[in-house]
């Protein structure tokens, strides 16, 4: 890899540190966090498998030891308007700040909630006091919805959300063309792009299949030459992505504000990968 620009350098330094990693409420998962700085921010993830109550309880957790955590509220597994209820209190008891709410990977809603759209609207109209709510955004595609019916869901959504988290990218001109796209159209919301950890592939293989996501991964291995890669090689390193990402032509130009972390709960690994790298462009 040829030397990077100081401009480069400065710019992967900065996404990284304001980097934060989702992880997957399984049981002792918090055992594994020894790694991480105290305060240090996280998302917890909402999986169709084990439901909202799941990422609740590891919430608790997470904030009673300190750290600050975003939790993932997903629409197809809220059960309706008193369970709503129930979230927001047990949100608002926590002092959560901020949540992420995305339609859910489950095939059928349990209860009212058939996409975000419908939950971010519940969610207007009860009072709480979570200061900023997150949205889902796909630059690379949906395996099941279009890229005019995706923008027009994100255009639909912008006025009721405070940040958005893209998927996992895999491909740097197509995320940095896509941050362009929605800024002309009036999108000015600021972005956490979904950047892959460094993961294992047997890992990742194993842990999709227990929270849910082996579509999406058979989606991406159809989709991205890069994802097709991932599924090949024994550990993904995300740094030439990152650096891509840095050094797209307009990058400057976009909301792109930091990093939100798959690791797929490899947490040691994935820590280790960020740290290194930030210290090397020291």
């Amino acid at each position: 890899m040829n030397k990077l620009s100081e401009a480069v350098s400065k710019r992967i330094r900065k996404d990284l540190e304001n980097a934060y990693m989702e992880i997957i409420p399984v049981p002792g998962i918090e055992e594994k966090l020894g790694v991480l700085q105290e305060n240090m921010h996280m998302a917890v993830t909402c999986s169709p498998t084990r439901g909202v109550d799941a990422t609740l309880e590891l919430t608790e957790k997470l904030i009673a030891q300190g750290f600050q955590v975003t939790p993932h509220i997903s629409a197809k597994s809220v059960r309706g308007e008193r369970h709503l209820e129930t979230i927001i209190k047990r949100l608002d008891a926590m002092s959560i700040q901020s949540i992420f709410v995305p339609g859910g990977d489950a095939p059928e809603p349990i209860g009212n909630f058939n996409n975000a759209y419908d939950l971010l609207k519940a969610l207007q109209k009860c009072g709480h006091n979570i200061k900023k709510i997150g949205i889902a955004a796909h630059p690379e595609g949906h395996p099941d919805i279009n890229e005019k019916i995706l923008m027009e869901s994100l255009e639909k959504k912008k006025d009721l959300a405070d940040f958005i988290v893209t998927q996992m990218c895999f491909d740097a001109t197509a995320l940095g063309d896509w941050l362009l796209r929605i800024n002309k159209q009036g999108i000015h919301l600021p972005v956490w792009v979904g950047l892959p950890g460094a993961i294992e592939r047997g890992h990742l293989l194993k842990t999709s299949l227990r929270i849910g996501v082996g579509d999406s991964l058979r989606f991406l291995r159809k989709k991205s030459q890069v994802a097709a890669e991932l599924m090949k090689s024994s550990v993904y390193n995300p740094k030439k992505l990152v650096t891509d990402i840095s050094e797209y032509k307009d990058i400057s130009d976009t909301n792109l504000i930091g990093y939100h972390i798959f690791c797929f709960n490899q947490i040691e690994k994935t820590e280790k990968w960020r740290k290194e790298v930030i210290s090397s462009l020291k």
